[in-house]
């Protein structure tokens, strides 16, 4: 999204066909609440149905914040697993918990948090320096 915001090629890996299920952080929130409120002693998936592509997630970023930042299709990192896909039925069964928000929605929600944030969020760098050390410690 940042790229996007400031003009920069949007990335994605390798030929952009690897799928991601999405769930927005407030149907998120709501599942862990319900199962927590519940007490299930069996383990319980709560995440998003929805697996669209890097290329699709990509492309809608680029509409949403209006950019005219093309797509930069990169070498896959080569750790790429199959993720596990989170099986919700026990979910919707037994706690009545179904996601709300679509993927699209919750990117167009993120984006636009994104455009209200006061101050571009720090990019993190791999190796802490001192000065960023001390911020831990203080």
């Amino acid at each position: 999204i940042e790229a996007a915001l400031t003009g920069r090629p949007v990335t994605v890996p390798g030929d952009g066909s690897g799928t991601h299920p999405l769930c927005y952080v407030d149907d998120m929130v709501d599942g862990v609440l319900l199962v927590a409120a519940g007490r299930s002693v069996r383990p319980v998936d709560i995440g998003g149905d929805e697996e669209p592509t890097a290329a699709e997630i990509a492309r809608l970023v680029i509409e949403l914040t209006g950019s005219r930042s093309p797509l930069a299709f990169v070498e896959d990192a080569g750790d790429e697993r199959p993720r596990p896909r989170p099986v919700t039925g026990f979910a919707r069964e037994i706690f009545g918990w179904l996601p709300s928000v679509t993927w699209q929605d919750g990117l167009e929600r993120t984006v636009a948090a994104f455009r209200d944030r006061p101050d571009p969020v720090p990019t993190a760098t791999r190796e802490p320096t001192e000065e960023r050390m001390g911020e831990w410690w203080a």
